[in-house]
């Protein structure tokens, strides 16, 4: 049975979430080389211990290992995504995002092992996104890239340790990040309209993420070819700057942006330091967030000035969700709406995006063969 599922590949993590799961898959897009672990305890969870070995005729090198997500958060040879990375021919995204199908494969409630085979095999159609810069020279790229035949190996993984799975992806339907998100919140579950303004009228999103923030300008369900746009910065770049003001200033050194994020939705600005003393790094995180928050109000202001058609602006990603607090307060007057679960507004659109594309296939394919017998 084919699976339908929606994959975003953030800068920041992987997001998935299969048709009728009941919350998303999480996977921090950072890698590093795996090797022989020294386990005292198994971790609780196999999302904190992804040990994998992947292959893939898409990647450059193949049967490699690699920590991924939390257990390479704070290895020293870690590998996050840059600037000058662009997903839809990162080998490293790739690896996360078929590490997070391959997870799911195994641990979904369908998943039936077959005696005495060790590699099971899991297919899916799959819905996902790329950038607006990126997307009109790219999307075939990407698209070519998850079709076909995977195979991912875990290797010291609590509860799936040794266990092969196959991700045979049949089709990857490729949109544009922000408008699968407008499309999820104007729409059911079935896909019928349930938000008339959002559906039929003219919306302005910035969708920020950690390397790129996206201005897509939908209307009617249609994404605006003339004021849709994107810029290559988003919230990593202030996340290093935090990460090394606080090096600098109390010798604490965060191993990634993920640890970081981590405090921060936790809203945990103390830090310890060698000594049992401690710091508060809130003044720090204000600073560069605030300065963030001033950034992105300058762009979507520009933004509306140059379309007065736009009836609102939703700010959604997990930017948003970070900034939400400090864009509000530059703002003053400037009404802006945001959403709760701002980060999963586009793995769920890109969901619905998946499941239409395969709902017209299937009412393609019967009606060609309701006019077959007719003739």
């Amino acid at each position: 049975m084919i699976k339908i599922a929606g994959i975003d590949v953030g800068n920041d993590s992987v997001k998935l979430v299969i048709d009728g799961a009941s919350e998303p898959i999480v996977v921090p897009s950072i890698l590093s080389p795996g090797y022989e672990r020294h386990i005292f305890q198994d971790e609780d969870s196999p999302l904190k211990a992804l040990d994998v070995r992947v292959y893939s005729p898409k990647l450059k090198k193949n049967n490699q290992r690699y920590f991924v997500g939390l257990l390479a958060m704070e290895d020293q040879d870690i590998s996050e995504l840059e600037e000058t990375d662009n997903k839809a021919t990162s080998d490293q995204a790739l690896i996360v995002a078929l590490t997070a199908l391959a997870y799911a494969g195994l641990t979904s409630q369908t998943y039936e092992p077959v005696e005495g085979q060790t590699t099971q095999a899991v297919e899916y159609i799959v819905g996902t996104g790329l950038p607006v810069r990126t997307y009109a020279g790219f999307h075939k790229t990407f698209e070519e890239r998850l079709v076909g035949e995977h195979e991912v190996t875990f290797l010291s993984t609590p509860k799936l340790r040794g266990r092969s799975i196959r991700v045979i992806i049949k089709r990857a339907v490729v949109s544009i990040e922000g408008a699968a998100a407008l499309f999820h919140m104007a729409t059911h579950d079935n896909l019928t309209v349930k938000n008339e303004e959002l559906y039929y009228g003219c919306i302005g999103i910035c969708e920020m993420g950690a390397l790129t923030t996206d201005f897509p300008v939908i209307k009617r369900m249609s994404i605006d070819n003339q004021f849709s746009t994107g810029e290559q910065f988003g919230l990593a770049g202030y996340l290093d700057n935090i990460i090394r003001d606080v090096e600098d200033q109390f010798g604490h050194r965060f191993p990634s942006r993920t640890k970081l994020i981590q405090r921060i939705k936790n809203r945990d600005y103390i830090i310890q330091r060698i000594g049992e003393g401690q710091a508060d790094i809130r003044p720090i995180v204000d600073n560069y967030f605030n300065r963030a928050a001033n950034k992105v109000l300058d762009l979507i202001l520009k933004r509306w000035k140059k379309n007065p058609d736009i009836q609102c602006f939703y700010v959604l990603g997990g930017g948003a969700l970070a900034l939400r607090e400090y864009i509000n307060e530059a703002a003053g007057s400037v009404r802006l709406r945001f959403v709760n679960d701002s980060e999963f507004q586009n793995v769920y659109g890109y969901l619905k995006l998946a499941k239409n594309k395969t709902n017209q296939s299937i009412a393609a394919t019967t009606a060609v063969a309701a006019t077959s017998e007719e003739e």
